[in-house]
């Protein structure tokens, strides 16, 4: 039995999500079904991270077993059956206790604003038209590396043993006429990136303090943060794993 890796990129606007829902479309549903109708067995795959509903990918990874040898011409004939959403960008060969999920050292995700109606960002970013303290912003995102338990910007029924996540990078800079949120860390917590990004406009609109967002932060409480910007404007950035970790084969 082998272990293949697939480096995926979609457009989350035609998914309920990253992860399995019985028969719901997702992104995971669509390779295991595209998988086992290529491999002729059946495939369940297992992804780096999961994402919500709308939330865009550049770039995430999933395993799989076969006891099938993968050649290159692979690559082609999966795209070739896959949902003109979803595409496969690469697909690697891994040791027999790679996980997607586990080994995975860093994600980066980014999320796009903009302030001018423009018909051509509509489900790619987020229409934003206010006044916004960049000044606010910037210090906002900042204070967030100096913490690490962010309870508050998990959303409630989330299943997980720990709040804690280390925040490698966090900062907003202009990109053309759109603004753009980058966080990078070793985890994030369920609705954590559209928590951050959402409670740090608040701040730049001057609904909250600096001080009031700290505060916030330290006090463990989701009801406490704002989760109302949509996942149409996130993109999933970036996966890293150690270095060689995984074979190229396509």
């Amino acid at each position: 039995m082998a272990r293949y890796v697939l480096e995926v990129m979609y457009d989350g606007t035609h998914f309920h999500g990253s992860q399995l829902q019985g028969d719901t479309p997702t992104v995971q549903l669509a390779l295991n079904h595209s998988l086992s109708t290529l491999l002729r067995e059946p495939i369940i795959t297992f992804g780096a991270s999961r994402t919500d509903e709308g939330v865009h990918a550049l770039c995430n990874f999933y395993h799989f077993d076969t006891a099938k040898e993968l050649k290159e011409q692979f690559l082609y004939n999966l795209n070739s059956i896959l949902p003109f959403s979803l595409s496969v960008k690469n697909i690697y060969a891994a040791s027999s206790d790679f996980n997607a999920r586990f080994d995975a050292i860093s994600r980066t995700y980014r999320y796009k604003i903009y302030s001018k109606k423009n018909p051509f960002y509509y489900n790619r970013a987020l229409y934003y038209p206010f006044k916004l303290d960049k000044e606010k912003l910037h210090e906002a995102a900042s204070i967030l590396k100096k913490h690490t338990d962010f309870e508050s910007f998990c959303k409630r029924n989330s299943q997980v043993h720990t709040f804690q996540c280390n925040i490698f990078e966090s900062y907003w800079e202009e990109y053309a006429d759109q603004l753009h949120y980058v966080v990078k860390a070793n985890r994030f917590l369920r609705g954590m990136v559209r928590g951050l990004v959402s409670t740090q406009l608040q701040v730049a609109r001057g609904r909250y303090s600096v001080e009031d967002f700290i505060t916030i932060i330290e006090a463990k409480d989701c009801t406490r943060a704002d989760f109302s910007v949509g996942g149409w404007g996130l993109y999933l950035e970036n996966i890293e794993f150690p270095f060689s970790i995984l074979d190229c084969i396509s």
